[in-house]
């Protein structure tokens, strides 16, 4: 497929088709397990909650003695085992203390009146389980709470503690080698001479991965040479199971990467119809995917969500993720000099602009404009040769964040 333009959607599938689920599992704490792909579905062996309990303070009675003032039998605070509830009686009961037997209401604190002589007159019009949380509201035992392929997060490591769970089941981490080329890139922290750019696409790529739970290689900056290239490839061939490089990949006589992995492997897809974007490099390296991300940061950062993130998902053995439109909203913006041949992902956020929510684009949306990712919400897709009229509706795609 070299030289080969393709769409969007095709390099998509193209590119799924290619990528191979990890093999095996492990065993990890809840606390190291954010961002993996769960290996086995997880099933609630209890209730939750485990038994019926207050969802507030206040006074557990029954309903038909309601209407008169009557004596504490019982103070139930939270983690404690109340004693049946005598007729004729109420419990100062407290939030997720268990019910009393015999208890079919709580009524609020607020509704309550203390008398001199200890006993309680509740107001209202109580009905029958009102501020009762049942037990198994929440999960019920054998309910299936967590899918085997999905990405966990952070109230997904919550509700498996709920159910008492201290380990999962996760699919061996995705290994992914990076390294950055361009003999124009410095470190953040060092000094910057003539000629050079401090190397961006490094911290926004080794950061997304890590987010994705992946482990990360970094191999840093490689010198623009071929043989240096191709040593950094071979390497990180031995040691992961994708490599993603920044740059290097379009045609130019300092352009060293695709050359390297020709020489090294095999590069079969390499331009993709979408701005920013071109180009994408995909080949094979021994055992490894290759991934080839532009230089220009936003065509990097563009890419690797619209594109790569989908396919490191599927990889380790989870739902290919997309960038999914969640709501349509207007144009507050004209675009009247579309590209005619590639799909523009145009950086946008959400404003009221006169009272209505709607789309602004960031000013400048040049491939090297790292600020209009930082500054953007989410991206609008539009087809080649599309044009773009204030109040026109438009689906916003969210950008994911960490």
């Amino acid at each position: 497929m070299s030289n080969t333009f393709l769409s969007v959607d095709q390099a998509r599938a193209w590119l799924l088709e290619r990528a191979r689920p990890l093999a095996g599992s492990e065993s990890v704490e809840l606390l190291a397990a954010a961002g993996r792909v769960l290996a086995e579905a997880v099933t609630a062996t209890l209730n939750v909650p485990p038994h019926d309990n207050s969802a507030m303070d206040g006074y557990a009675l029954r309903l038909a003695d309601f209407g008169q003032a009557l004596p504490v039998s019982q103070r139930v605070p939270a983690g404690s085992v109340p004693t049946p509830l005598q007729a004729g009686t109420v419990a100062r009961i407290f939030t997720g203390a268990p019910i009393p037997l015999g208890a079919d209401a709580v009524i609020m604190q607020e509704q309550a009146e203390v008398l001199e002589d200890g006993r309680v007159l509740l107001s209202g019009n109580p009905e029958m389980g009102q501020n009762i949380r049942l037990a198994g509201e929440d999960i019920a035992d054998g309910q299936v709470v967590l899918k085997a392929g999905q990405r966990l997060g952070p109230a997904d490591l919550g509700l498996a503690a709920s159910l008492g769970i201290a380990k999962l089941a996760v699919r061996r981490a995705l290994t992914v080698a990076a390294f950055f080329t361009g003999d124009e890139l410095t470190e953040p922290g060092q000094p910057l001479s003539a000629g050079k750019i401090y190397n961006s696409n490094r911290y926004w790529l080794v950061t997304s991965l890590t987010a994705l739970g992946c482990r990360v290689i970094d191999l840093g900056i490689i010198p623009d040479n071929l043989a240096a290239t191709r040593v950094a490839l071979a390497k990180a061939a031995s040691e992961a199971d994708v490599i993603i490089t920044c740059g290097g990949v379009s045609v130019g006589e300092e352009d060293h990467v695709k050359a390297a992995v020709e020489a090294e492997g095999e590069l079969t897809l390499w331009k993709i119809a979408m701005k920013p974007g071109k180009p994408l490099a995909y080949g094979r390296i021994g055992a490894a995917d290759f991934i080839g991300l532009p230089g220009n940061p936003v065509s990097g950062f563009v890419t690797f969500e619209v594109l790569v993130k989908a396919f490191l998902a599927a990889r380790q053995g989870g739902e290919a993720a997309k960038v999914v439109a969640t709501e349509r909203l207007p144009a507050a913006f004209h675009w009247d000099k579309p590209d005619t041949r590639r799909e523009e992902f145009v950086r946008v956020r959400r404003e009221l602009v006169d009272g209505h929510l709607q789309l602004v684009t960031y000013p400048n949306q040049g491939s090297g404009v790292l600020m209009s990712c930082a500054w953007a919400e989410g991206l609008v897709r539009l087809a080649p040769g599309q044009r773009v009229s204030p109040g026109e509706l438009l689906d916003f795609l969210p950008l994911t964040r960490g």
